[in-house]
């Protein structure tokens, strides 16, 4: 069997740190930048043997990691690992399912883990192409904690997209060929998983809505109780099986994820500024801030919350106009910057997301100063202020928890590759690198095999 799963990159465009609250939604929107993980090798082995699971990253120095394992003894003390750096992500993930599935059978399997270029900098990485010329990844000479990150969900994608392999393992080729709402219950299945591992292998319980676009693609969300896993996280090891099993079947996480994407014609434009930001560091003086001002932070979530669903429901509107009229609409903001968008009868529905947007940024920006978390920084501020002169822009934030690793424009599709050019020898763009990425609606899917032919080795004793 030689199967290969993909999962999004994400951006937060609206939502950050209300995101952690399971009292606001939040507009998450899926990306083109996907990780790919690919099963390259499944054999039974003997009741006697121990299963052998290897994982490789080949586009990082080091990035091998093998365990052996006893399936009657699923726990981490009980884990061999036969080679490799440390990797929370990899060896929790593979705990998790395996305590779910409890597996009476052993299998050697290998898994092929890829990442599209834009979840890191790509500085003196080298190129490798596969056969059909459909797939590129970037091979770098150092290890994958010694190159940026981007800030597009690495671990999320890597968790989600190693969890479907996994279980394409063990519950056959095709567990996510059924009916849609067999395939809706597994994606279920699956994206709980994910959550479960990826929380612990963070040692934290995040909002998980990081998961929930790799598994489901561009959402509004609304997170789960952070209880339901601290209360799995808290039991003893005899009873974690039969407790993750009945988390992940049988308990109402009460999550949203409720499908919505971008506009047709209306781009995200992610500019990556090679910074990084420590999230935890971020999170926890907001939340220190929230806890001190109580009431002076629900003024000001509560604003933020109201200029973040507007922009939902000003880019549905926009949605629903004629074709005649979001043609023009279309033609009119390619020609026009943000800043030069004053009049909503000459391009209805832009004038309501650029003022969303602007809302959105002030009470960011407000919160910043406030609590002294770098959400935007003095330096984003000036980049974003100038990317509202930009013609075809509607302007931007810093996504997620926002600091230095991104900005993220709305803008025209068809002034792309213009604002990218304009901005090439712009001194304040110096440092922006801009990635060339799509909205998905889409979040897991299958991969054809062919477009990884040349770039992975295909044994001949495949299952």
């Amino acid at each position: 069997m030689l199967k290969v799963f993909s999962c999004p990159g994400k951006a937060l465009l609206a939502g950050g740190y209300l995101v952690l609250d399971p009292d606001y939604e939040a507009f998450v929107v899926a990306l083109s930048a996907r990780m790919h993980a690919a099963i390259t090798l499944l054999r039974p082995l003997g009741q006697s043997e121990l299963t052998k699971i290897t994982v490789k990253s080949p586009q990082f120095k080091g990035g091998l990691w093998s365990y052996h394992l006893d399936i009657n003894k699923l726990s981490e003390s009980d884990i061999v690992e036969a080679h490799g750096r440390n990797n929370p992500f990899v060896k929790t993930t593979i705990l998790t399912v395996l305590s779910y599935l409890k597996p009476t059978d052993n299998y050697e399997i290998e898994i092929t883990i890829f990442s599209d270029s834009g979840y890191h900098t790509q500085a003196g990485s080298t190129a490798k192409v596969s056969n059909n010329g459909t797939r590129r990844f970037y091979y770098h000479d150092a290890a994958i904690t010694e190159v940026p990150k981007t800030g597009l969900g690495s671990s999320a994608g890597l968790v989600t997209s190693l969890t479907s392999a996994l279980l394409c393992c063990y519950l056959g080729p095709n567990f996510l060929n059924k009916t849609a709402e067999e395939n809706a219950q597994t994606l279920n299945c699956l994206h709980n998983l994910s959550q479960v591992a990826h929380c612990i292998a963070q040692g934290k319980v995040g909002s998980g809505f990081d998961v929930a676009a790799a598994t489901y693609g561009s959402v509004v969300y609304r997170r789960f109780k952070p209880e339901l896993i601290t209360r799995l996280m808290e039991l003893d090891p005899s009873q974690f099986s039969n407790g993750l099993k009945e988390l992940v079947d049988n308990a109402d996480w009460k999550i949203v994820h409720r499908q919505c994407s971008l506009v047709p014609g209306i781009r995200i434009l992610m500019g990556d500024v090679a910074g990084g930001s420590e999230t935890p560091k971020l999170v926890s003086k907001v939340l220190k801030w929230r806890k001190e001002n109580p009431e002076r932070a629900l003024q000001v979530w509560t604003n933020l919350n109201n200029s973040n669903m507007k922009l939902v429901e000003s880019l549905e509107q926009l949605r629903k106009s004629s074709k005649s009229d979001y043609s023009q609409t279309l033609d009119y903001l390619n020609t026009h910057s943000a800043s030069e968008i004053v009049d909503d009868n000459l391009s209805p529905g832009l004038l309501n997301i650029i003022n969303c947007i602007k809302h959105i940024r002030h009470w960011l920006k407000l919160m910043s100063i406030e609590s002294g978390a770098e959400i935007e920084p003095d330096e984003q501020t000036r980049l974003l202020d100038r990317c509202e002169a930009l013609k075809g822009s509607l302007g931007g934030v810093v996504p997620g928890a926002g600091g230095y690793d991104a900005i993220c424009l709305l803008v025209a599709e068809d002034s792309i590759d213009r604002i990218i050019t304009d901005t090439k020898n712009d001194e304040e763009f110096k440092r922006v690198n801009w990635l060339q990425l799509e909205d998905q609606k889409q979040g897991l899917i299958e991969e054809k095999i062919e477009d990884f032919e040349g770039l992975i080795h295909i044994p001949g004793n495949l299952c």
